[in-house]
């Protein structure tokens, strides 16, 4: 790759965030609804009904943004990343109706991790994979968090992008990606059985299970149990303190696939430090 500053490569790969954060508030809002359309026309397929007459939602590449209340097309201004949110000021330009807080957060979420892949792995391809598993952890997560769901779209590709990754080897080798793979869907899947066995309710959905299993595809199988404590442990800082202010009401189920996604992300960026960290703390070696 071409010689450059390290800082300047860090500086890029934050704006390279920042525009892809803009795609991803696009795969956040419309993948869902796109989901929703197959499956009703799926199941009118097989009832044998007339077509549904409804147009479909919008598309994820071809159709231009739009305000979701108006749907007047946005200017090229109001799409810069951050900014045009910021000179906005949170309201859409035509009919003045209030922008999610969600199109800035996730443009900054995107161009922060991404430049802290590349400060991390440098200018290196380990970097672009880095980037690729970053935008596709906060596209899941950010679903989950709106439809309490992990599109097969998103997991299953990651799952084997990690397993090829592996046949270089990159991150892990292809036997630990396999194994790790295996082990990590087949926790949650046992979790999942002896909760409904015991309660006769669901505990989680099944995307949870892909989705650890795509992180031990990239990390190995010493990354599993880290990931599940650490997502247990944000699920439970988070799920207390929005219960406690009354954010969330008990009996509401909360998506536990974005505290897999933020304890999967960080174990891959500070996983050996963090390991090394604990065993100087317990006194092990």
């Amino acid at each position: 790759m071409p010689e450059l500053p390290f800082a300047l490569w860090i500086a890029l790969a934050g704006v390279l965030g920042l525009l892809v954060g803009s795609f991803l508030n696009v795969v956040i809002l419309r993948l869902p609804a796109r989901m929703a359309a197959a499956w009703r026309q799926e199941a009118r397929d097989v009832l044998e009904l007339q077509a549904d007459a409804t147009p479909l939602p919008p598309g994820i590449v071809r159709e231009p943004s739009h305000c979701p209340h108006c749907k007047h097309p946005l200017s090229a201004l109001d799409n810069i990343p951050l900014l045009g949110w910021l000179l906005l000021r949170g309201r859409c330009r035509y009919c003045q109706a209030k922008i999610s807080i969600q199109y800035p957060l996730v443009e900054l979420l995107s161009g922060v991790l991404s430049a802290v892949i590349v400060w991390k792995f440098g200018p290196s391809w380990a970097a672009l994979a880095g980037l690729a598993l970053t935008w596709a952890l906060i596209a899941l997560s950010g679903i989950d968090f709106r439809t309490q769901l992990l599109p097969d779209q998103l997991t299953l590709p990651l799952l084997w992008l990690g397993l090829l990754l592996a046949l270089l080897p990159m991150f892990v080798t292809a036997p630990a990606s396999i194994l790790a793979a295996a082990i990590g869907y087949l926790s949650l899947w046992s979790v999942y059985w002896a909760f409904k066995l015991l309660t006769g309710k669901e505990g989680m959905g099944h995307g949870d299970f892909k989705l650890l299993a795509a992180l031990g595809a990239w990390m190995g199988p010493v990354a599993l149990l880290p990931i599940i404590l650490l997502s247990s442990l944000i699920g439970a800082l988070v799920g207390g303190t929005l219960i406690a202010l009354r954010k969330h009401e008990r009996e509401i189920p909360m998506p536990f696939g974005p505290f897999i996604a933020a304890a999967g992300w960080v174990w891959f960026v500070a996983g050996p430090d963090l390991l090394q960290g604990y065993m100087q703390l317990t006194g092990l070696r």
